[in-house]
């Protein structure tokens, strides 16, 4: 029997893969890419599946707020650059070791076109070790995907490739395919048109987008769409594209997205991009976020969860859309907001559709896998794989978790809430982890600096220890911490909250007490 692996074991097969990749992004950024900012990306790429290669060219609409001398971006060697225009003429230009780098004329101009293309870098492992994937659907149609996370933009356009980099009025695509094949990519369709034995599909956004969540996928779909009626009132277009193979599994996919969409519109707030779409289409690899245009490679494999059906993997990349798409971070040292928030996103279904026994089962299960190994924030300026490691996932929900235990629910839900709505964080502004931090103590007033810094920056745990004295007295003591955490002990009186720390609590009980019998905190229980 096929077992259903859930998200932290495939995290764990998949590290070893994860090691082996060629490109990485992120670190210190490049002091000449300092100098100017992206405001918008026009790629316009012919696809050609019989030769797993690309051509076309990239415009790349910039701000500078003095007359540069190199305008630096990033493009893997694989890829040929044929001429670079500036206001209509060519410049000069040099492409080596993944750069390339631009002498701008003495002009005005605020964009650059790239004319690139050649033989596309393959996926090895993908989303994990990324690139492109070009496979055959059963009717031995080309099905091409798309995964970068690990790698950046480099690896399929010319970019300034840098986490802290979003282009602020977002992209436009055109691509060219043969027919009759179908290009899903972000945003809206504004257009699509036949030349000859080619199509050319046109998708533009306008909200800032990371430079990996652009992102198109090739093949022949079966497409099934709904208006999504939002929290804020608003109809949203909703549709899923799915391999003709699947057309029959296309209405029940529908509905378990429209089911996910409600549920973390429920605790994170509206949909954060509402003039676009809520979309999946279905890669010939397992997954990744990719705004407005989520990748999906689970083989359909819905699991009954209260009165609903329940995709992890559906779910956790819809998720992404309030944190990582919506709320970005600018260092990958800071990963684990996008990751830690969306897994525990990923518990809240339980907690909707399950109930409480099925959520806290779901946290007890994914507690486990938590080695304690590396902190959850990694050292600044950190590489997407010094950042990359299951405990942003696991470990970085479990803080979110122990949040809820300590704030309570009255507080901690519209906190969540809040922080997706403020203005500060969203879209074109990039956060790190002292936004959250700082957010929650004001939202809640309450001084939680030495939980976090324990929990995030440290591999360490509370030691708890009980110790019997006298007939019904019991010592309680959290060992290794120099602060008091908020914890339930319960006996055969009931459940109550003690601050708890270094200090010994003595607690009345003819029972031993249960400490934190919930696991509302990550303790050493030994």
């Amino acid at each position: 029997m096929k077992k259903h692996l859930n998200l932290i074991t495939l995290l764990l097969f998949s590290f070893s893969a994860l090691q082996a990749q060629s490109w990485d992004w992120g670190g210190p950024i490049d002091p000449l890419q300092t100098k100017f900012k992206v405001v918008q990306y026009r790629l316009d790429l012919e696809i050609l599946p019989n030769e797993q290669s690309i051509r076309g060219s990239n415009t790349i609409v910039f701000e500078a707020k003095e007359k540069l001398d190199t305008l630096r971006l990033q493009l893997i060697d694989e890829y040929e650059v044929e001429k670079v225009l500036m206001d209509g003429k060519e410049v000069e230009f040099f492409h080596q070791n993944d750069v390339l780098d631009i002498l701008p004329i003495d002009c005005t101009c605020n964009e650059v076109e790239v004319f690139y293309g050649g033989k596309t870098p393959i996926a090895q492992n993908p989303p994990w070790k990324g690139g492109f994937t070009w496979e055959k659907d059963q009717l031995d149609n080309h099905w091409m995907g798309l995964s970068s996370q690990g790698e950046g933009a480099k690896i399929f356009m010319p970019a300034l490739d840098h986490p802290s980099s979003e282009p602020s009025e977002g992209v436009e695509l055109r691509f060219t395919v043969p027919k009759p094949y179908f290009v899903a990519a972000n945003g809206r369709l504004i257009s699509e048109k036949s030349e000859g034995d080619q199509s050319i599909y046109h998708w533009v956004t306008d909200y800032p987008i990371n430079n990996y969540n652009v992102n198109f996928t090739v093949g022949i779909f079966h497409g099934e769409e709904k208006w999504f009626e939002s929290s804020s009132g608003q109809q949203i277009p909703m549709m899923v594209y799915v391999l003709q193979e699947n057309k029959a599994k296309a209405p029940v996919l529908l509905s378990v997205l429209e089911e996910s969409a409600s549920t973390h519109e429920k605790y994170f707030g509206p949909y954060p991009f509402p003039e676009d779409k809520i979309a999946v289409v279905e890669t010939p690899y397992l997954g990744m976020e990719h705004q407005t245009i989520n990748a999906y490679g689970n083989n359909f494999q819905f699991v009954p969860l209260g009165d609903t059906q329940y995709d992890w993997l559906l779910h956790h990349e819809l998720g992404h859309e309030w944190f990582g798409n919506k709320i970005s971070v600018g260092d990958w040292a800071d990963m684990w907001i996008h990751e830690g928030l969306t897994a525990y996103g990923d518990w809240l279904f339980y907690w909707e559709h399950g109930g409480e026994d099925a959520y806290f089962e779901k946290v007890t299960a994914e507690s486990r896998h938590i080695p304690h190994d590396r902190p959850v924030v990694s050292r600044p300026n950190s590489t997407e794989k010094e950042a990359y490691h299951p405990e942003i996932y696991s470990k970085g929900a479990m803080v979110i978790h122990s949040l809820r235990g300590i704030l309570g629910d009255e507080v901690f839900f519209p906190m969540l809430k809040g922080f997706v709505a403020d203005e500060r964080f969203g879209y074109q502004n990039r956060v790190d982890t002292r936004d959250f931090t700082e957010f929650v103590k004001n939202y809640a007033e309450r001084d939680l600096d030495a939980f976090f810094d324990f929990y995030l920056y440290s591999t360490q745990l509370p030691e708890l220890v009980i110790k019997k004295k006298g007939k019904k007295g019991w010592a309680i003591s959290l060992k290794g911490i120099d602060f008091t955490l908020p914890v339930e002990v319960k006996t055969e009186a009931g459940v109550q909250k003690i601050e708890l720390g270094e200090k010994s609590v003595m607690v009345k009980a003819i029972e031993e007490p249960e400490v934190d019998p919930k696991a509302w905190l990550m303790l050493n229980r030994k």
